[in-house]
């Protein structure tokens, strides 16, 4: 049985084709065989928004099969947290894994179409795993935003990567580990 993964970008111009494509290839290579990874482009990448990319992950969630594992990188993983606690899919999920993810909210990122979340581990689908990536080296969201996540989402797991960047040096062979821990 194949057991599907939806990557969800990050932002930035590019970010699709120059920058997660590589997670994306990491994450293929890692995971082997038995997985099917989809990669679609959410709108507009220069410029993320809220509102469309809820929209389009909404859209995505309904082609995805039970058990299926979202992944989240940068800001798309913001995003997608964010949807799934405002209106998670009907679909049983197996897992949320966030990559290098800005918080939204107190000590993290502002913004005007994120409201804060406190208490996001409450308001995500029950007994749903939550994963949080971060590099120590991540330039572009500090490590300590997935603090901030660990506050707001208790029951998550934590990996905080030694000497690894935003985009975690391009190896998801960690990521990878823990989506085939939990087959």
């Amino acid at each position: 049985m194949i057991r599907h993964v939806l990557f969800v970008q990050g932002g930035g111009e590019g970010a699709h084709d120059e920058w997660d494509n590589k997670l994306v290839d990491s994450l293929e290579r890692e995971l082997g065989s038995g997985y099917q990874i989809r990669y679609p482009r959410m709108p507009n990448e220069a410029d993320p928004a809220y509102a469309r990319w809820k929209t389009a992950l909404e859209e995505e969630f309904s082609k995805l099969d039970d058990g299926a594992i979202l992944v989240g990188h940068s800001i798309g993983g913001t995003i997608l947290i964010n949807a799934l606690a405002a209106d998670a899919p009907e679909r049983a999920l197996g897992g949320v894994f966030l990559i290098g993810a800005p918080f939204i909210g107190d000590g993290g990122w502002p913004s005007d179409e994120i409201k804060p979340r406190t208490k996001l581990g409450a308001e995500l689908p029950d007994g749903v795993p939550v994963y949080l990536y971060h590099g120590s080296d991540d330039e572009t969201a500090p490590v300590m935003h997935m603090d901030l996540y660990a506050r707001a989402i208790p029951q998550a797991v934590t990996r905080r990567l030694k000497g690894r960047d935003h985009q975690l040096n391009d190896d998801l062979g960690d990521v990878a580990s823990d989506i085939r821990s939990l087959s």
